[in-house]
């Protein structure tokens, strides 16, 4: 579908030498808008994201997911060739996002104050695990030990067990915030001159997220407990079972959804004048004896009548979907959120939601997912080299394409 205003980011060209998920997922949303992202894989199968799994017609889901309407080129950075490949690329570029392991992009010359050194005008973004600096800098990190290290796991799953977030949430969040810190340095650049760093943490930007668990804990005197799918800290919120067999989750925010929830959907009024009840904490205090007041009475309800009169109430409610269930929702369908990509081997476009950020009269590109080195003749013949000089390096292993 073409766009019927330009796309903001049309002119911006981004150099990423990334892997996994937190660096990609940062360059796909500049790519949704339009930035052109050149991502620079290594020799000898490219990105390791793309062997995570071979759901999508033999292509991995994670890797589908974060890559469309980029570039790819691989090249052998350990190699002189490779590196003087790179910074001809870098001299063209706005934007230089990596995610290596520690060490590795100071040894290749691709620290920020190096490369800011070469390219002034280069915004560069460094997406580490555990900071830039500090007593962990040298170590490696992966969602699950971020999830770990912030406390997220202490307040996740059930009282008699621990469980890990059932998407990647570190790297998710670490990048949106790389993506939003270089459209803020792309932003000062234009109006300063300056272009700063952008550093990111897996572990910075989960412990974000952890801000209002740490809150709760430093001054209210404990952590919040494992409650399964129920909230740690408002009650009643979470699911409760029908007469079907089928959950229904419920969140009562307030005083006055609380007592529409007695009046309208338990039929007991009196109820919501209860002390034991009256305020929010307490009626987590008193969690156990509410929640059995309300699982008693949707056990008597058909699922849609509960549903009914939650609506009917004001209270917020909706079923617990299966992923399938998700995969069909009526919401998605009926606001045209689905869009086609096409991907490597596939035999058709797969299906792929669009960015969640709407932007008016702006249709964001949803390009191809690229197979290891598909642009690396393409790219190499744009720096000046000729189909000899490709020849060369493709059969010296310093590049590789996908023929």
């Amino acid at each position: 579908m073409t766009s019927p205003l330009p796309l903001p980011l049309a002119g911006v060209t981004v150099v990423s030498v990334e892997q996994a998920v937190a660096a990609p997922y940062a360059t796909r949303q500049l790519a949704d808008l339009g930035a052109r992202v050149i991502k620079v894989e290594r020799t000898g199968g490219g990105d390791f994201a793309r062997r995570y799994d071979t759901a999508v017609h033999g292509q991995a889901s994670y890797f589908v997911w974060l890559n469309r309407s980029k570039e790819s080129v691989c090249l052998d950075l350990k190699s002189p060739e490779g590196r003087e490949i790179l910074e001809e690329l870098l001299t063209g570029a706005d934007v230089f996002v990596q995610n290596l392991a520690p060490g590795a992009a100071d040894r290749l010359g691709l620290d920020p104050e190096g490369l800011q050194a070469r390219h002034p005008s280069l915004v560069p973004c460094r997406v580490t695990g555990w900071g830039a600096s500090g007593p962990w800098s040298d170590r490696k990190a992966y969602d699950l030990l971020a999830q770990c290290q912030t406390g997220l796991l202490s307040i996740t799953g059930t009282p008699e067990q621990a469980v890990r977030s059932g998407i990647s949430v570190a790297d998710i969040a670490a990048g949106m915030y790389a993506y939003s810190g270089i459209l803020t340095a792309l932003y000062t650049r234009a109006t300063t001159g300056r272009a700063p760093t952008v550093d990111v943490s897996l572990f910075e930007a989960l412990a974000e997220w952890m801000g209002q668990p740490a809150l709760y804990t430093e001054y209210g005197g404990t952590p919040p407990p494992r409650v399964g799918a129920r909230h740690a800290t408002i009650a009643p919120y979470g699911p409760f079972t029908t007469a079907e067999g089928k959950d229904v989750l419920l969140s009562v925010q307030n005083e006055r959804e609380w007592a529409a929830l007695c009046t309208v959907v338990l039929g007991t009024p009196e109820l919501a004048v209860d002390p034991r009840f009256a305020t929010g904490p307490d009626r987590v205090a008193h969690r156990e004896a509410l929640e059995a007041r309300v699982a008693e009475r949707f056990a008597t309800l058909a699922t849609e009548e509960a549903l009914e009169l939650l609506t009917d109430a004001g209270v917020a409610a909706a079923g617990v979907n299966s992923v399938p269930e998700f995969l069909d929702h009526p919401v998605l369908a009926e606001r045209d959120r689905w869009r086609r990509v096409e991907v490597p081997g596939a035999p058709t476009p797969v299906r792929a939601l669009l960015p969640p950020a709407d932007l008016a009269g702006v249709e964001p590109r949803m390009d191809p997912v690229p197979a290891a080195g598909a642009h690396t003749r393409a790219i190499l013949a744009s720096l000046g080299r000729t189909p000899g000089e490709i020849a060369r390096l493709l059969s010296a292993g310093v590049a590789e394409a996908d023929d």
